[in-house]
């Protein structure tokens, strides 16, 4: 039977002129000192040495059984009688005997653990080791000594010149998630403890260092878990996660939680250290379940997080030592009203590994100058925005909305797969102003509705927005080619300004009326003439920035048997109406929106 053990032989640890060895599985066998044989001391020898610090040599040895075997064959005195001929006594050899049953299952017991350990070493051997776990060391700072200069007479206490002072620690905005289980493993042949889930710090370092110095601000990262945290979006701005390994699953309660924490105004971002395919799956699976009914999907080139600092067009990825690709920035995001409440990247937002000559075996991982800028993109619009996230998560309830009091006029907001709700407090902000500030003595209600529905033609105006890219089915198609022709009404804008949106909706509108154009509004369209007056309107700073002169409203429009069928504005007016101060807004400014909003709404009742 073979053992694997480490054995250690002090250099000074000699009795007799033999060396004597011994091995520690339990109290008996500690006591058993078995004299090497030269055919011993040969298997032996043949075993990797290692020689420690304190002179002592260290064998990774390979033992036959003869240790418990001949462990067996001791006297009551501990001595060994190896070349003895001499018949032991009955009671000597029932005690050999059950020795030797006991070596017997002493030496199955260690080889079940030597296999296990064999086991356990081949499964940690295949995982992926992260060197950014352990970067290159820097070279130490060399500072010139100072003489001690005391500023008054002695004894007052002396201050070095290069002594530094301890400035009081900036404010935190974000928060490094780290999960607290632990688990084992064996290293060398010893259990050693080690993290569940491994983190490193190291991106988000030198991604705040870069973020204060380009920005000037002054903000800090802190260390803390789910079970520390507070869930105050005044108090961590943006949560942080990343890794290499599978994350763990979070429990319903931190569910619950998160998803308040979010809808109040925090920010959540997830990156995949090295592009572990590992943490990714397990992370996209985590943020499914905290939002089970909106879409993770792709960021497109025109969000804030490639231009809110520093435009990101194109970044560079090192795939494995593969030369380096130019690409559009890659990120998947969960929006809550116009901004991104959650990003997740499945490739290693890098800000401290360089990839240009240190490539990562196994790893995926943007360049760091452009996994800076990134960051610093990230963390500019996480500012621009809280304001308007705060404010965004409650909710606003209109009381009216649901006693019919006088005329109503039900406005269905159209559902698609292009995210599309992110203004829902655009309608009743609007609602309640033509209420307050109106003559119009008509109550407005606002209703969901799906093109794939009959009941869409109960409703005189549609209304439609949205983020992102769709897609009509055939169906849907038809049922608004005929609630047009019908005489209804669609109302739509891009919320925020997005280019996917508008890109889409001109292109599902050709499929439902393929022989329609949009075409600009003139100034004297009737839209323009009450109950507002409009000739000239103010755009948010986006579109100044872009067309400083532009001020005239741009709203496009098609004509069906004489009156407008379809308003449309590539320009958002639902963020105005919201009131909230989204800063990414390309649209009319709060006063115009509304006064466009109360003009369209006229124009629907009267025609």
């Amino acid at each position: 039977m073979w053992w694997t053990r480490w054995v250690r032989r002090p250099a000074a640890r000699k009795i007799g002129s033999r060396e004597k060895w011994g091995f520690g599985m339990n109290s008996r066998v500690k006591r058993w000192i078995v004299d090497l044989t030269p055919r011993e001391r040969t298997c032996l020898g043949e075993a990797p040495v290692h020689r420690g610090e304190d002179g002592s040599e260290q064998y990774f040895g390979v033992f036959l059984g003869f240790a418990c075997t001949r462990a067996g064959r001791y006297n009551k005195s501990g001595s060994t009688k190896v070349g003895s001929t001499k018949k032991p006594a009955n009671h000597q050899t029932q005690k050999g005997h059950n020795m030797l049953r006991q070596t017997r299952f002493l030496s199955c017991l260690g080889m079940g653990l030597v296999l296990f350990g064999v086991l356990i070493s081949v499964s940690w051997g295949e995982q992926f080791e992260n060197p950014k776990v352990k970067p290159p060391i820097a070279s130490p700072h060399r500072r010139a000594a100072a003489e001690s200069i005391p500023p008054l007479p002695l004894p007052a206490t002396p201050l070095r010149r290069s002594e530094r002072k301890r400035q009081p620690a900036p404010p935190a905005l974000v928060g490094l998630i780290n999960f607290s289980q632990t688990r084992f493993k064996i290293v060398d042949g010893k259990r050693e403890k080690v993290k569940s889930f491994p983190t490193t710090q190291v991106d988000i370092e030198q991604m705040m260092r870069f973020a204060n110095n380009r920005l000037k601000i002054r903000y800090r990262y802190m260390n803390t878990s789910f079970e520390k945290f507070s869930f105050d979006p005044t108090e961590l701005p943006l949560l942080y996660i990343t890794g290499w390994t599978p994350m763990p699953k979070l429990s319903d309660e931190i569910i619950v939680k998160l998803r308040r924490y979010l809808y109040d105004g925090g920010t959540l971002v997830l990156h995949a250290q090295c592009g572990r395919a590992e943490f990714y799956e397990s992370a996209k699976d985590n943020v499914m379940r905290i939002f089970p009914k909106r879409k993770l999907a792709m960021l497109d080139t025109d969000s804030p997080l490639f231009r809110a600092y520093m435009p990101l067009n194109k970044v560079r990825i090192r795939k494995d030592d593969n030369p380096l690709l130019h690409s559009p920035p890659l990120l998947r995001a969960v929006y809550l009203g116009c901004r991104p409440g959650i990003i997740l990247s499945e490739i290693d937002l890098n800000c401290s590994w360089d990839v240009v000559n240190k490539p990562i075996k196994g790893g995926i991982l943007y360049h760091r100058d452009d996994g800076l800028i990134l960051g610093a993109n990230i963390i500019t619009a996480t500012l621009a925005n809280f304001q308007y996230a705060r404010a965004w998560g409650r909710e606003k309830l209109y009381p009216e909305q649901n006693e019919k009091s006088r005329d109503q006029l039900v406005i269905a907001q159209v559902t698609h797969g292009g995210d599309w709700d992110p203004t829902p407090h655009a309608l009743p902000n609007l609602m309640k102003y033509i209420q307050t500030q109106t003559t119009l003595n008509v109550q407005f209600k606002r209703c969901i509705v799906d093109l794939s529905d009959v009941d869409v033609f109960q409703y005189p105006v549609l209304y439609m927005t949205g983020l992102r890219d769709f897609k009509l089915t055939k169906g849907q198609v038809g049922r608004l080619r005929t609630y047009l022709n019908s005489g209804g009404m669609l109302l739509a804008d891009s919320a925020a300004g997005k280019k996917a949106f508008d890109t889409a909706f001109r292109r599902e509108i050709k499929r439902v009326l393929p022989k329609k154009e949009l075409e600009v509004l003139s100034a004297d369209s009737p839209i323009y003439q009450m109950p507002f007056k409009i000739k000239t309107v103010d755009y948010t700073e986006l579109i100044k920035a872009q067309d400083p002169k532009l001020n005239t409203p741009r709203l496009m429009g098609i004509v069906i048997d004489g009156q407008l069928g379809v308003i449309y504005s590539p320009e958002s007016f639902a963020c105005g109406w919201e009131q909230l101060g989204f800063a990414y807004n390309r649209g009319y400014s709060d006063t115009d929106a509304i006064r466009l909003g109360v003009n369209i709404l006229a124009y629907s009742m009267t025609h």
